[in-house]
């Protein structure tokens, strides 16, 4: 992304409420949490249904957002902050976990569909684009015959506090790594690479 400047809206995706906070499903939340120690931001302010904050890093405004909407409605309170800060889609960011990938596999994309994914689908819907860039956690799947909707929704076990806090990390330096130095670079560093045959 710096072949644009700023400002950027990082905006992670994820439940509220108290009982949400160590939920799979929010993942999202959890790395605009570890985003805002490591540049020193307090997340505080409400506006637009959303928790935020905003400072400069390395010379860039960013806004670390995390909406207080359920997850299918994140949409209008995105929507709502990025016309209001004048943010194009292209420099809106936004973080939410994948079932579909290995717990800790981190998966950056220009665009593309939701996936499935309620709260992508409902920031697709209210900005009316795909060209929205987005940094995928993955979060494993269930075994056995779990609902995938149940699973979501279930804390992360105690044994996977270190891995899950490597991933907090990793996935912070690949954001860093995609305001500076661009989505291309961000994506060659940070995206798995298929197995070799």
């Amino acid at each position: 992304m710096s072949e644009r400047e700023g400002p950027y809206l990082l905006a992670g995706l994820g439940n509220p409420g108290r009982e949400f906070r160590r939920n799979r499903h929010n993942i999202g939340f959890m790395l605009i949490d570890h985003l805002a120690h490591r540049w020193g931001l307090t997340i505080s302010r409400m506006q637009s249904e959303a928790l935020i904050a905003d400072g400069r890093v390395d010379g860039e405004k960013i806004y670390l957002v995390k909406p207080q909407t359920f997850m299918n409605l994140v949409g209008r309170s995105v929507d709502s902050l990025a016309r209001y800060y004048r943010i194009p889609p292209s420099n809106l960011i936004v973080i939410y976990d994948d079932l579909d990938l290995p717990l800790g596999t981190v998966r950056i994309r220009p665009e593309g569909g939701s996936g499935g994914h309620k709260g992508m689908a409902s920031l697709i819907t209210a900005m009316q684009s795909n060209q929205i860039p987005r940094m995928r956690i993955g979060i494993g799947r269930p075994s056995g015959k779990m609902d995938p909707a149940a699973f979501v929704l279930q804390d992360f076990r105690a044994e996977d506090a270190e891995f899950l806090e490597m991933t907090l990390q990793r996935s912070a330096d690949c954001i860093h790594t995609l305001l500076f130095d661009g989505i291309d670079a961000a994506m060659n560093s940070c995206n798995p690479k298929p197995a070799e045959k």
